[in-house]
């Protein structure tokens, strides 16, 4: 009787024993830290499966143990409830934080930028670094006249609803959503104050943008902005042209141009401000907001020219008459002359 009991007393402690270990592997398969780097991201496409998600994350080295993630995400009903986007896998995290956040599609917002851009294509690609979204299908919406009518804007207008500031978007944002969320944020920057600004100024949204566009091509100096935006809203007035040099750079395709010559001047395009009157139909690039507000200052001026000053310091010389401006503009042809610059 006493050796039965011990039998039984043995098998029970061999059980526990079984048990507890058989536990505490499933302990690990669930809880152990399994991200293989100190932090990485992990990018889902719209529509991928979960057989995609495991080739992604074995191909990108995401996980020490991919055989129990899959046997967990299995058993938590992930493999049927994949949503898209960028999720951030940060050292420490085990295989029940991981599923937990990919099944509830709690991924990380994009921080996203834009500025130097001059073209839709430049724009599309820009954007394409930054999202899923791929850049031939941007620009193909880009340049989709019944694409864009839709957030009241043409090809050539476009980057008029694309106002440089930081966004937080959602990676896996398509192209119709991203429309939507410009448009949004160009309606509450143009707000009250700006409007009122325009108002006064006698020139609308669009007329403001594409002389903000620019006034971004012709200085990096801030101070000088309101100054250089004056001398076209000057010549509007007046009716001359605006014959600004970054327009017939547009109008050429070829912004690596340091000299304007007779040649370029003689391009046939609607860009070129020396051939035609008026604003070109469009922004020459994403002009920032301290060169759209530049033009909203409207700064009272007399000046009707203006010129690159002779040091190269990225300053002009402005003048009230063409006698001056010609005075300025023999200095800095001699200073390009002088560097070789033709």
């Amino acid at each position: 009787m006493k050796k039965n009991k011990k039998y039984i007393l043995t098998g029970i402690v061999v059980l526990l024993l079984v048990a507890c270990t058989i536990g505490f592997i499933f302990y690990l398969k669930i809880f152990s830290p399994n991200v293989a780097k100190e932090k990485a991201y992990l990018y889902i496409h719209t529509n991928a499966d979960f057989k995609q998600v495991m080739q992604t994350i074995q191909q990108e080295n995401l996980l020490k143990s991919t055989t129990s993630f899959e046997w967990l995400a299995n058993r938590k009903g992930y493999t049927n409830n994949v949503k898209a986007g960028k999720y951030l896998l940060k050292a420490g995290m085990n295989n029940n934080q991981i599923i937990n956040m990919l099944r509830s599609g709690n991924q990380e917002a994009v921080n996203l930028v834009f500025n130097n851009i001059r073209t839709n294509e430049q724009l599309a690609g820009k954007l394409a670094k930054q999202i899923e979204t791929d850049s031939t299908t941007l620009i193909r919406q880009f340049n989709n006249p019944d694409f864009l009518s839709t957030y009241k804007t043409t090809p050539e207008e476009l980057r008029l609803l694309f106002i440089p500031n930081t966004y937080k978007i959602w990676w896996n944002i398509s192209a119709e959503e991203l429309m939507s969320r410009m448009q949004k944020e160009y309606e509450k920057f143009w707000n009250d104050d700006r409007n009122a600004k325009a108002y006064t100024a006698g020139l609308n949204r669009k007329e403001i943008a594409i002389i903000a566009s620019i006034v971004e091509e012709e200085t990096n100096q801030k101070a000088e902005k309101p100054t250089v935006a004056s001398v076209y809203v000057n010549r509007l007035r007046k009716a001359m042209l605006l014959q600004a040099d970054p327009t017939v750079k547009y109008a050429v395709g070829d912004f690596t141009i340091k000299r304007i010559l007779n040649k370029h001047l003689s391009t046939d395009s609607p860009y070129n401000t020396y051939k035609y009157a008026g604003l070109p139909p469009g922004p020459i690039c994403i002009p920032s907001i301290s060169s759209i507000d530049a033009v909203l200052e409207n700064k009272k001026t007399d000046y009707l020219y203006f010129c690159a000053k002779e040091d190269f310091s990225g300053f002009h010389n402005f003048a009230k008459t063409m006698d001056e401006h010609l005075t300025n503009a023999r200095k800095y042809q001699k200073a390009l002359n002088q560097r070789k610059i033709f």
